[in-house]
């Protein structure tokens, strides 16, 4: 199975593709997609460069499924209002390539990949680097990215057992939240 991690930016979004076989996990790709070259003012553009972006990403990678990170409220409401909309062009773009989307919060994501779940952006780097066998270190918004599709690739595994196991029939996002969001 080849997973798309998404760690969502309005200014950066970072990306890492993962194949994994079995319990193996094998680094196929990872960067960013920017928007500096627009101006910040343009938020229509800027969507579209993510919402092309991600179907680029897509396209070239061929992956059987995404994993994109849940974002909370920040201190700034502007901010998180920008973020999710970032966010919905990136999980829409996703979407309409016909990928099934789970959502991992970073709080999952650190506990998957560090141990901890408040553990640090470096922290996650180095983990990421491990896990993954990279002869350096990823970029920070990579290694995110690539954090969620190492969490998918160990949690979308198990929820499937349990729900193999329970008899259950399952979609392709296994899980639910207190809020009823499903991951």
């Amino acid at each position: 199975m080849r997973i798309l991690g998404i760690d969502p930016g309005l200014q950066t979004t970072g990306f890492g593709v993962v194949d994994v076989a079995g319990h193996a996990l094998n680094y196929v790709a990872s960067g960013t997609i920017t928007t500096g070259h627009v101006a910040r003012g343009d938020l229509p553009a800027r969507l579209k460069v993510l919402f092309d972006g991600v179907a680029e990403v897509r396209q070239r990678y061929q992956p059987d499924v995404a994993a994109v990170e849940i974002v909370f409220v920040n201190v700034n409401p502007q901010s998180t209002l920008l973020l999710g909309q970032a966010r919905g062009a990136l999980v829409t773009a996703l979407v309409s390539c016909n990928l099934s989307v789970a959502e991992y919060t970073a709080l999952q994501m650190k506990q998957a990949v560090a141990g901890y779940g408040k553990a640090g952006k470096a922290e996650v780097q180095e983990m990421v680097k491990r896990l993954l066998k990279l002869p350096g270190l990823p970029g920070k918004d990579a290694a995110d990215a690539l954090g969620l599709a190492i969490t998918h690739a160990h949690a979308g595994q198990s929820m499937a057992r349990i729900a193999e196991a329970s008899g259950r029939s399952t979609r392709k996002a296994t899980g639910m939240y207190r809020a009823g969001r499903a991951y």
